[in-house]
Formats: C-alpha cells, sequence, structure tokens
C-alpha cells in the first residue's frame, strides 16, 4: 500500500516559548504513523526569536520548511500562506500550542478518502468554562445562519484533500477563517466529517484570542451570511468533473457528516 502523503500547516506568532516541543512532536507523531510528510511553520510576523528557532530545525530535519511574513497579517492569512505552499495530496493544520494529540490526526486522515474535509471536535475539551461556553454558543450561530453542521468549527485539527482546499483558500486574515472554509465547503455541497480528538491545556505561551475578537467575529459572521445567505446568487460548485450549480444551502446526503465519540 502507498504511504499517505501529508502537509502540515504551523501557524505561529510569538510562540518561541514552545514552537520547538511543538515540532518535535509533530515530526514524531508524523514519522510514527508512517506518512511521507512535511511541516510547514508560518511565522507571523513574529516579534521573539519563533523564526530563528524554526530555521534551526528545519537545518537538522528537512521535511521542516520555514514561511515568514514581514509583518503581523492575522491568522487566516497564515494559514492561506502554508496552504498555497504545501505539496501534498493531503493538507493538514493546527495551532502551535501543542493543545492537540497528533496521533489523532490518523482517525482524520482516515476519514479523508470518503470526505473532502475531515475537522477534529474536542472531547473533554481543557479551555476555561468562559471561552467554552462563547464557542459553544457561536457554534450554534454558525449553524443557524450557516448550515456549517458541525459542533465544533474552530476546533485546529482539520485534515484536507489538496484538490478540494484550492477551492477553499480563505480571503479573511482573522480567526473567521475556519467558518469562512466550512461554509464554502457546505455551499459546495461537499462531505465534511467530524471525528473526536483529544485535547490538553496550553502550557506554554499564551493564547491569542482575546475578548476583543468576540464582537469581531460575530460582526464578520453576520456580514458573510448577508453577503452569502440572504443576498447570495447560485453558484457553479466545483466536483472535480462536471459543474453543478447549487442554491445555499445545499442539500447533503445522509452520509455527508460521521461523528465519532
Amino acid at each position: 500500500m502507498p504511504r499517505e502523503r501529508i502537509s502540515l500547516v504551523l501557524p505561529a506568532f510569538n510562540e518561541a516559548a514552545g514552537i520547538g516541543e511543538a515540532i518535535a512532536e509533530a515530526h514524531e507523531s508524523l514519522a510514527g504513523m508512517d506518512y511521507d510528510f512535511e511541516i510547514l511553520v508560518v511565522d507571523d510576523g513574529s516579534s521573539d526569536e519563533t523564526a530563528a528557532i524554526v530555521a534551526d530545525l528545519s537545518a537538522t530535519w528537512p521535511r521542516v520548511r520555514l514561511l515568514a511574513h514581514a509583518r503581523n497579517l492575522g491568522y487566516g492569512a497564515a494559514l492561506r500562506t502554508g496552504f498555497q505552499a504545501a505539496r501534498y495530496e493531503l493538507v493538514a493544520f493546527t495551532d502551535a500550542d501543542r493543545q492537540f494529540f497528533l496521533d489523532d490526526l490518523e482517525s482524520l486522515v482516515d476519514l479523508a478518502d470518503e470526505s473532502h474535509v475531515v475537522v477534529g471536535r474536542r472531547v473533554d475539551r481543557k479551555d476555561p468554562w468562559r471561552r467554552r461556553f462563547l464557542s459553544k454558543g457561536y457554534n450554534l450561530l454558525a449553524r443557524t445562519f450557516l448550515g456549517t453542521g458541525i459542533r465544533d468549527i474552530d476546533c485546529a485539527l482539520k485534515v484536507f484533500r489538496k484538490d478540494a482546499l484550492e477551492c477553499l483558500l480563505p480571503e479573511t486574515r482573522g480567526f473567521f477563517v475556519n467558518t469562512e472554509m466550512i461554509s464554502r465547503a457546505r455551499r459546495f455541497g461537499w462531505n465534511v466529517a467530524e471525528v473526536g480528538v483529544r485535547h490538553r491545556p496550553r502550557v506554554k505561551g499564551s493564547s491569542k484570542v482575546s475578548m476583543m475578537d468576540v464582537p469581531r467575529t460575530f460582526a464578520t459572521l453576520l456580514r458573510y451570511w448577508l453577503k452569502n445567505v440572504v443576498w447570495a446568487k447560485p453558484i457553479s460548485a466545483p466536483v472535480f468533473g462536471e459543474p453543478v450549480i447549487l442554491q445555499f444551502p445545499a442539500r447533503q446526503p445522509a452520509t455527508a457528516f460521521r461523528r465519532a465519540a
């Protein structure tokens, strides 16, 4: 059987305290799963030693690549840079804060043959109660207004088929990026699978999400809803064959969402 080939994107902003350990863990996990892989670390204009640490590690591990923004452009922009540079048939991403067990990527990769996008759902989430509460409300809004059908839209462990990802590249630079990509995949009528993954608290560095991001992201959701749902025009959905014209929300087959505990 041919080995899976996967590009793992790690967006990073001022993560010098833990970026070395994050890369080492990712390298060990992907090698242990016997994948052909590359790790693309996107330094989003860090003011600390993040880029220098990654550059040193890439000299030791050729599968590690450093992509650097000259200034801070935002989480969505960092992901887009990594996605466009990815070379393999499957593209995954996770954050550099080591809150996920990357061995769980195998469960997502296993579903990629039947789904265009596979997303994780944090089981026994370790974030503070306020953040969990806000996230639950936001997920409800995303499902209601945009038809995402996902219970944990911002879970930072996802796998995309490369050919599908090229049609989902985000336009937003901020934290709305996950909602934008999944809602677009749903509008295309593509299969999106969701599977439970383990979660752990951040132990180094600090979260880049602030309370100010809550109203900003909510406002972005409303604008996106007006433009892409209320005033949306029919689109030509790429199906890697003959295009199909779809209205929003696209009607999904019963097997489109696969959830695991």
